[in-house]
Formats: structure tokens, sequence, C-alpha cells
């Protein structure tokens, strides 16, 4: 399902701030070499993320699903001097191509790859985020926010993609990655600690800032 036109999000993209060279240069490689090429955030979604994360000047970022590392470098565009951002793929065959793209984007100082599944490696990090971006599995969502909660600072920001899944969480009978969402977008909603907004971004961007 298409939520707005394609000569509107044309439109968007000629008046957005054009594409970094080495964003589509990668978004041009994994069309070619990934399975599933669509999943890669893109140029809109990318800008959204780097405006986001430019706001926020994040001293730590942390990202559920790299894919092939476009959003990872578009939100460490954003980091203050000296952030990090730590981003976790469980997909082991994408590491080679997201480590070539952190290095052409000159980032190898900022964008700290973890290999595994998110459920083993987010106990493991032992730190507070400022903004925590999930992407990954999407039967997870209502546990990543669980297990991210704890960690991301008070004033943080926790984004969701695929919050919409295509329109699917509108319909009657649910999918079990459907189900996920909706129980997240249900869980975020629900939460007195947190204020949050379900943007129809692309394929829906659900938007939470941390209270307490």
């Amino acid at each position: 399902m298409k939520f707005v036109a394609e000569s509107i999000i044309r439109y968007c993209e000629a008046f957005s701030k054009p594409e970094e060279k080495v964003l589509a240069e990668l978004e041009r490689e994994t069309w070619l070499k990934a399975m599933y090429p669509q999943m890669l955030s893109g140029h809109l979604q990318g800008k959204f993320l780097s405006m986001v994360s430019a706001m926020i000047q994040p001293e730590a970022v942390l990202e559920l699903g790299t894919f092939t590392g476009y959003s990872a470098i578009c939100l460490a565009a954003g980091l203050r001097e000296g952030g990090v951002l730590h981003t976790i793929e469980a997909d082991e065959e994408l590491e080679e191509l997201i480590r070539k793209y952190i290095r052409k984007s000159g980032m190898e100082k900022k964008i700290v790859l973890h290999i595994g599944k998110a459920e083993t490696l987010i106990p493991k990090l032992n730190r507070q985020f400022d903004l925590v971006f999930i992407d990954a599995d999407k039967t997870a969502y209502p546990e990543y926010y669980k297990l991210v909660f704890s960690k991301v600072k008070k004033g943080g920001y926790i984004l969701a993609d695929n919050a919409l899944w295509s329109g699917k969480v509108l319909e009657e009978k649910k999918d079990e990655e459907t189900r996920g969402i909706h129980k997240f977008n249900r869980m975020v909603t629900d939460d007195k600690r947190v204020d949050n907004v379900l943007l129809p971004l692309r394929d829906g961007v659900m938007m939470v800032r941390k209270k307490v």
C-alpha cells in the first residue's frame, strides 16, 4: 500500500537537500546485492533521521537492524563531538557491505557494528542512550521496547520504523508480524511514561519521548 502518491514523494525529494554521494552509492549497491532492498531507509527517511539526530545532538545512539548501513550513517551524522552509534544486525552476510560503507562515509570512529541477535546483545550494552531506532524483526517490537526502555535517558527518544506495515495494522485478521507491530503501537500509546506520535512517513514512524 502506498500512503502518498509517487509523484508527491518525488516532489518532496526534489525539495529536500540532495542525497549524499556515499548514500546514493550505498542505495544502488543495496538494490544490486541485498535481498529485500526495499528495507533500506532511502532519501526522505534518511534525511528525517539525520534531521532528528542533528536536533537532539545525541552522545549515544542505539540502532536495532542495520541492514546495509544507510540509516546508521544518517543517524551518526548528528552525533555530538565524541558521540557513538551502536548498531546491531542479525544477518552476518551483510557485515562486509556494512563495514565497506561505514569506511566510505568516514564514520569508523562513530559507528560500532555488532553482529548477532538484538535480544542477546542489548543487555550487554552497559550505557544509556539519547536515541534508539528500532527497525528489526517486527514480531519482536514489543520485546525490543521492553529491553531498551531502561537504557534510554530521561528526555530521550525512541523511533520505530514500519509502524504502519503497509496498512496491514488496519486489517482485522493480522499476521504474526502485523500483530507484533500493532501490539507495540498499543503498548507505547498506553505507556504513561512516554509521549508519542505516529507519523505516516514512508511506512510509518512511531516517535516516542521518554518522560521519566
